[in-house]
């Protein structure tokens, strides 16, 4: 009986070392030469760049001027704004610039449907092939969408993320331990795209794909970036990253804010795992490995955890090594009451604040399953506040 508990806990332990270290070293080891090289397009198509909104108004003017600086041709772009039953001034600053720029059209929507369901009505309207998927709080810069078009010269992509690069750190929240985390995936999309050409879900803030690949998102969908590439790839087509397709967004500081997002994030990553569950063990090459090793490995983490300290609380009772690991579980458990005191004396510790900001993750992934196994009734979410 000793024996299996001790298994299963090095189970465990090899399970959260793989899809938080092991992985991501191997990704990098395996595309260590790999490049990616895109053939020049014939001819630059033409873009619709799509954007739902609900009360903007501080980010949506800069973002629409990007898109007017960009070097793209402008008789080339389409912009296609869903104003969600806005109750700011959006609806009346995207007007002023449909007004300039003919190319931007505005669809006001006087009912809340959510992200999802605005983004369905909008791609109908598309008039170009290929489509810009943002939010209005990502920036462009000049070549962000130059960049995005390039890996469509090859007909198998379906859709082409961006790099996220995040702005406004500070020390007195969580925006360094989230720019990290977002570096991080930005590192390990771009190496599951060169591997395989199967990236696991783009940045939802802005991605380019296929329009006639779109697969409209159930109306109580809460995480529509996930739903549409995967099922991008279902239909056999390649998902990649683009890093030098720049992206720039102020990253979020209040842990608060950032945790109730994170619920909703977790909650729309069960509901992508059930709809996808056959994708679990499909054939096609690195598809499975990529969604056990970075996704759902990583999504029950927090039930791993359980697990691991229940087997070190049976374990320690016959054996020093797990009464020690008990022990430092609980002594790095407690380094968040710490950093949670030492904010308050506005001292912040960097160290800390990963800890804290780890365990908070797995909190919300634990209450987002929870949520997710309740059922959702509605996609309509409230965005994170801009410009913490």
């Amino acid at each position: 009986m000793i024996l299996a508990l001790q298994i299963l806990f090095w189970i465990v332990v090899a399970l959260v070392f793989h899809t938080y270290v092991g992985f991501p070293v191997l990704l990098s080891l395996l595309s260590l030469k790999k490049k990616a090289e895109y053939q020049p397009l014939s001819e630059l198509p033409d873009v619709t760049v799509i954007m739902s909104l609900f009360n903007e108004e501080a980010v949506i003017a800069q973002k629409l001027q990007t898109i007017v600086d960009s070097n793209y041709p402008l008789e080339k772009l389409h912009v296609l704004i869903g104003s969600d039953n806005s109750t700011d001034h959006t609806n009346e600053i995207v007007s002023e610039y449909a007004t300039k720029y003919p190319f931007i059209k505005l669809f006001a929507f006087t009912e809340r449907r959510g992200k999802a369901n605005v983004i369905n009505s909008l791609i109908a309207e598309c008039p170009s092939e290929i489509m810009i998927l943002s939010d209005a709080n990502v920036m462009f810069d000049k070549d962000t969408i130059s960049e995005l078009m390039k890996p469509f010269a090859d007909e198998k992509v379906g859709l082409v993320d961006s790099n996220m690069i995040n702005t406004g750190l500070k020390k007195d929240g969580i925006s360094i331990q989230e720019k990290s985390y977002i570096s991080r995936e930005v590192r390990i999309k771009n190496q599951e795209g060169l591997l395989w050409g199967s990236m696991m879900g783009p940045f939802g803030g802005c991605f380019a794909m296929r329009k006639n690949l779109h697969s409209p998102v159930p109306r109580n969908f809460l995480v529509d970036d996930f739903y549409i590439c995967m099922n991008v790839i279902r239909k056999g087509c390649l998902t990649v990253n683009n890093v030098n397709a720049r992206v720039y967004e102020d990253v979020s500081n209040n842990i608060s804010d950032e945790f109730r997002r994170k619920v909703r994030i977790a909650t729309g990553d069960f509901q992508n795992l059930h709809e996808f569950r056959d994708m679990l063990f499909t054939s096609r090459r690195g598809v499975s490995f990529s969604f056990w090793s970075h996704k759902v490995l990583r999504w029950i983490t927090p039930m791993l955890m359980i697990i691991w300290f229940a087997l070190c609380v049976a374990l320690a009772f016959y054996l020093k090594f797990y009464l020690v690991a008990l022990l430092l579980f609980v002594a790095v458990l407690l380094l968040i009451p710490i950093d949670y005191l030492l904010k308050k004396l506005n001292c912040n510790n960097v160290l800390f604040r990963f800890v804290t900001h780890f365990f908070s993750m797995n909190l919300a992934l634990l209450i987002g399953m929870f949520k997710a196994m309740k059922g959702v009734e509605s996609g309509v979410w409230k965005p994170t506040k801009r410009n913490q």
